[in-house]
């Protein structure tokens, strides 16, 4: 994938991987959207892949490839049995984490403090890519709390190069551990996609990829191919999700798919059909639907889509009859008309 993204000059798309979003049910609505965006996974701890339910921590339905592996842990060794039962499930990437901010990966000792440490994120890569076949990639800022984003980074990307490292993702803005919340996290430390582009210009013959503040794909994609060389991938995350129709361009952006998208008609019908398997399994509808409220933003009939999805979904007797009868409240037609 991403050394025939180099050797092409091609660019890559993906949906960043946010925690208590990007669950399987997330990934298989945005994979409606776009036959070709990269997916990923929320974060989930080595320790928990290695002892916990399997299954319910890693399953995915074939339709999402290609689909990648978040994983959080500052162990070698642990995080090698992780990545190989991660490719052994099928996955077809694993990333590790050094970007997380919050309290739980800081208490962990994982996320955004291994900024701190480049060395061992760089002996984490190493036993992640000598237990699998499938890329292994690093998600980080471009520093935390007072380091300097010029060494804090060139350090990690020299580690993680050295260590083999397929693709470097980075968020293009400091994490404050000391003094910001999660959430504040992800919007008061100032953006500066100069400082990726400059580690591009430092480092032309890798991978890296650019997130943090994109809001579209066409914004994302007029932001990589600024300078030479340019960068080779955009990931957006809070935009596709809160407006995941902006998704449905994608494929022609980034991958210069001659095809139309798929039409909502079609997005509606194959949700329905995929919540119907997920209530026979014994799954709620709302698990599906919570994904689904922002699809039609700004399109007349919205607001009553969202009221009927966020109300009736929760009912113990919800069938995915009532995703069908939300998209019957959108005007797409009026919408066209208007634009």
């Amino acid at each position: 994938m991403y050394t025939e993204a180099l050797k092409n000059k091609d660019k890559l798309f993906s949906i960043a991987p946010m925690m208590d979003w990007t669950d399987r049910h997330c990934r298989f609505f945005h994979r409606q959207l776009t036959r070709h965006a990269l997916l990923y996974t929320e974060m989930v701890t080595a320790e928990a892949v290695i002892r916990g339910e399997r299954e319910r921590l890693l399953g995915f339905d074939s339709q999402e490839h290609p689909v990648a592996l978040q994983l959080g842990g500052s162990e070698p060794d642990r995080l090698a049995e992780a990545a190989r039962i991660a490719a052994d499930f099928g996955y077809d990437e694993v990333n590790l984490n050094v970007g997380c901010p919050s309290d739980r990966v800081q208490s962990g000792a994982f996320g955004a403090c291994l900024m701190r440490v480049p060395e061992l994120v760089g002996e984490c890569v190493a036993a992640m890519k000598s237990a699998v076949s499938i890329p292994v990639t690093v998600k980080s800022r471009i520093g935390v709390d007072d380091q300097d984003p010029g060494s804090a980074l060139d350090a990690l990307a020299d580690a993680v190069w050295k260590a083999g490292a397929d693709a470097l993702w980075v968020h293009a803005r400091k994490a404050w551990l000391d003094g910001l919340s999660p959430r504040e996290n992800r919007d008061i430390p100032p953006l500066d996609y100069g400082r990726v582009h400059q580690l591009k210009r430092e480092n032309p013959i890798h991978f890296i990829g650019l997130n943090g503040g994109l809001q579209t794909p066409i914004q994302a994609l007029e932001e990589l191919i600024q300078g030479e060389p340019q960068l080779n991938g955009a990931m957006l995350g809070r935009a596709a999700y809160q407006n995941p129709q902006i998704l449905r361009d994608v494929d022609r952006l980034f991958y210069n798919a001659e095809d139309e998208p798929p039409s909502y008609r079609e997005v509606i019908d194959a949700m329905m059909e995929y919540s119907a398997r997920h209530l026979e399994r014994g799954g709620r509808l709302n698990h599906v639907t919570r994904h689904m409220v922002g699809l039609f933003q700004g399109v007349p009939g919205a607001r009553r889509w969202r009221q009927i999805l966020s109300v009736e979904s929760v009912r113990d007797d919800a069938s995915p009859e009532i995703i069908d009868k939300a998209f019957s409240c959108v005007r797409l037609d009026a919408a066209s008309a208007a634009a």
